[in-house]
């Protein structure tokens, strides 16, 4: 099946500069995929001839005279800048002309315009963000990762059901184990939200472990872990920090004197083998759930290996069928919650 995926070119920290040579790397791999290179003409032609590259059957350009900015406010950008190379490309998965879209943008705007031009799946009142963490048995999915500030026990129960279907989907698990985050494993911990949400997914149906606490993502003790998106987002962050403080400290120790300096030269395969382990560009690409779409969102600062990551993670979800999966999914456990207010 040929797979088509809408690029918007124009996001992120980089632009064109980035997005352009991670599609063509990505097609390189892919032949059987058709990009579409979503943005300011002139600059993505730029690009592709700096690349010795040119549009063709799989790899086609469509125009798109507006940008949005990584802090411009969702609302503008949803309803001031309707030709933005991000509403452009939302807009060629509506229409049926992508069968999914990437951006480095701005995550507000991306979320905005995606539910409102896609809307949300029967049976799902919010979208969520679902990232992958490294763990020491793999990778596991952490939802929502800040699309959701408030949350009501029913919103985490259908991020646990979307979670449980992106996994079953992209790593093939029958019934892939579900944590609900919490601050401490017991069933009497946590505030009320968190308490009902738990009792909700015990009658689910679903493979729920249990209550999980931080240090349990990293341990891989379940494939998905739910929270809401303030708890998600402030996760994702320390994770990232921490992550950086590591690598920075090991550079001004082995820089600390010659022997040090040497220690470092001996060590460099088992710190090139770290290295590979924690890239977080290997982790790139955030998707966008209950949307009537696939979305994913690349971080902004992306570089062109991990943006390239994002677009081969949109083109697995359309291959395996995510998008198939949660709508059955919600169908068979009948849910037609109403988002709270």
């Amino acid at each position: 099946m040929d797979t088509t995926v809408a690029i918007d070119c124009m996001g992120g920290d980089h632009g064109p500069g980035v997005t352009v040579p991670a599609a063509l790397n990505f097609q390189k791999s892919h032949p059987q995929s058709t990009l579409v290179l979503v943005g300011l003409q002139e600059a993505i032609e730029a690009e592709l001839r700096a690349h010795r590259a040119a549009p063709g059957q799989h790899l086609r350009l469509h125009n798109a005279t507006e940008t949005v900015g990584m802090d411009e406010a969702p609302a503008q950008a949803l309803r001031g800048k309707k030709d933005s190379s991000m509403r452009v490309a939302v807009n060629l998965v509506k229409s049926g002309e992508a069968h999914a879209c990437v951006s480095a943008g701005n995550t507000g705007a991306l979320m905005a315009i995606s539910r409102f031009v896609l809307k949300t799946l029967p049976g799902i009142d919010r979208p969520a963000i679902a990232g992958i963490v490294p763990t020491l048995k793999g990778e596991a999915y952490v939802l929502d990762m800040g699309a959701n500030v408030n949350c009501t026990p029913e919103h985490l129960l259908q991020f646990a059901i979307m979670g449980a279907m992106l996994v079953s989907a992209m790593q093939h698990k029958d019934r892939p184990s579900i944590g609900l985050l919490n601050i401490g494993e017991e069933a009497i911990k946590g505030n009320d939200v968190v308490k009902e949400a738990a009792e909700l997914l015990r009658a689910s149906g679903l493979n729920f472990y249990g209550n999980v606490e931080g240090d349990d993502i990293f341990k891989g003790t379940t494939d998905v872990v739910v929270c809401d998106g303030f708890v998600g987002n402030v996760m994702l962050k320390s994770v990232e920090g921490a992550a950086k403080m590591l690598r920075d400290f090991l550079k001004e120790e082995f820089k600390r004197n010659w022997f040090t300096y040497l220690c470092g030269i001996i060590a460099m395969p088992v710190l090139s083998a770290f290295k590979h382990r924690m890239d977080p560009a290997r982790y790139n690409g955030a998707s966008l759930l209950g949307l009537k779409g696939i979305v994913v969102k690349s971080h902004g600062s992306a570089d062109s290996f991990a943006f390239e990551s994002a677009i081969a993670r949109a083109f697995d979800e359309v291959r395996e069928g995510v998008l198939q999966r949660i709508s059955q999914r919600m169908a068979a456990a009948g849910h037609n919650t109403v988002e709270a207010t």
